[in-house]
C-alpha cells in the first residue's frame, strides 16, 4: 500500500453518508496516536469552563479514579466509532453515556459546546502535528459523525457545518473559560494521571511539556504559570518532528482502536460495554434520551 492509498480512497468515498467510516479510517488508521492525543486534549479543554469544572470535581470521579474515568470514556466513544451506531456495542455504548449524564442537571449549551471539542480539536492538532493535514472529507466527515452523535444524545441546536462548530467552540470558551478551585484539582488529577503512564524520574519534565502545549486561554483559566517561550518551542518542534518521521514509515495494515492503547489500565481482564462508566440510576435498562426512527 502506498503512503496515501487510504486518503485517496476516503476522497471518492462519500462524506455524509459514510462519514462514521471515513472517521475510522482517519482515526483508526492515519491518525490513531493524533486522535488520542487530540481527544485527550478536547476534554481537558472543558474543565476549564467553570461550571463544567465544578461539576466534574463534585463527583470526584476525575480526581479520586481518574485512570477508570479516563478508561471508560474512551472505550464507550471508541466503541461507537469502531462498531458503528446502529451495532449492538454502539447502541449500549450511547445508553451508558446517556445513562451517566442525564443523571446531573446539565445545560444543553455545556452538552453542544463539549461536543464541539470533539470536532474541532483533533483537526487542530493534526494540521499542527500530524503527518500530514486532514483533508476535507475527513473534516466534513467528522462534523457528521458527531452530529449523528449529539443526536443520540439529545443535544439540541447541533452546528450544521464545521465551521459552525468551530465558531461555537470559540465563542463559548471566550465567554466563559474561567478560574474555579474544583476545576483546577481535576486540571492537576489529570495531568498527574498523564505522567505516570511514564517512569516516575520523567514526570515534571512531562508535566511541563504537556503545559508547553497548552494554549494562552487554558493556562490563564487554571492560573498555571506559563513555560518560557523556549520550553514551549522545544515541546511543540518535538511533536512535530515525530509527524514527520511517521510520514516516513510505511502506511498502517491494521486498525488501532482505544482499546489496544497501553494507557488503558483498567481492565487487565477484559470488560463489558454495558459494565463501564458510573450507574448513578440502578435499575435503569434502555436509554433515559428518546430517539426518533
Amino acid at each position: 500500500m502506498r503512503r496515501f492509498e487510504r486518503l485517496e480512497r476516503i476522497r471518492r468515498m462519500d462524506p455524509y453518508r459514510e462519514a462514521t467510516e471515513i472517521y475510522r479510517l482517519s482515526s483508526a488508521y492515519e491518525f490513531p496516536w493524533d486522535f488520542t492525543r487530540a481527544l485527550e486534549l478536547a476534554l481537558y479543554r472543558t474543565y476549564a469552563v467553570p461550571r463544567i469544572g465544578r461539576l466534574l470535581a463534585g463527583t470526584a470521579e476525575l480526581t479520586d479514579r481518574s485512570q477508570k474515568r479516563y478508561d471508560d470514556t474512551s472505550l464507550l466513544l471508541d466503541a461507537i466509532v469502531e462498531h458503528g451506531f446502529g451495532s449492538d456495542q454502539g447502541r449500549t455504548a450511547i445508553r451508558r453515556i446517556n445513562g451517566m449524564h442525564r443523571a446531573y442537571d446539565i445545560p444543553d449549551d455545556d452538552m453542544r459546546y463539549v461536543l464541539c471539542t470533539f470536532v474541532v480539536m483533533p483537526r487542530r492538532w493534526i494540521d499542527a502535528y500530524g503527518w500530514r493535514r486532514l483533508s476535507r472529507h475527513e473534516i466534513v466527515a467528522s462534523a457528521v459523525h458527531y452530529q449523528a452523535l449529539g443526536r443520540h444524545m439529545g443535544i439540541k441546536d447541533i452546528p450544521r457545518t464545521y465551521e459552525e462548530f468551530e465558531s461555537c467552540l470559540d465563542a463559548y470558551e471566550e465567554a466563559h473559560f474561567g478560574w474555579d478551585e474544583g476545576a483546577r484539582r481535576v486540571s492537576d488529577a489529570t495531568l498527574d494521571l498523564m505522567t505516570s503512564w511514564y517512569p516516575r524520574p520523567l514526570a515534571p519534565v512531562l508535566r511541563t511539556a504537556t503545559l508547553a502545549l497548552l494554549d494562552e486561554p487554558l493556562l490563564r483559566a487554571f492560573r498555571y504559570t506559563p513555560p518560557s517561550a523556549a520550553t514551549r518551542a522545544w515541546a511543540r518542534r518535538a511533536v512535530r518532528l515525530r509527524g514527520r518521521a511517521v510520514r516516513l514509515l510505511p502506511p498502517r495494515r491494521a486498525p488501532h482502536f482505544a482499546r489496544q492503547n497501553w494507557e488503558i489500565k483498567s481492565y487487565p481482564n477484559g470488560y463489558l460495554l454495558r459494565d463501564l462508566g458510573t450507574h448513578p440510576v440502578p435499575g435503569l435498562r434502555g436509554c433515559p434520551v428518546r430517539h426518533g426512527d
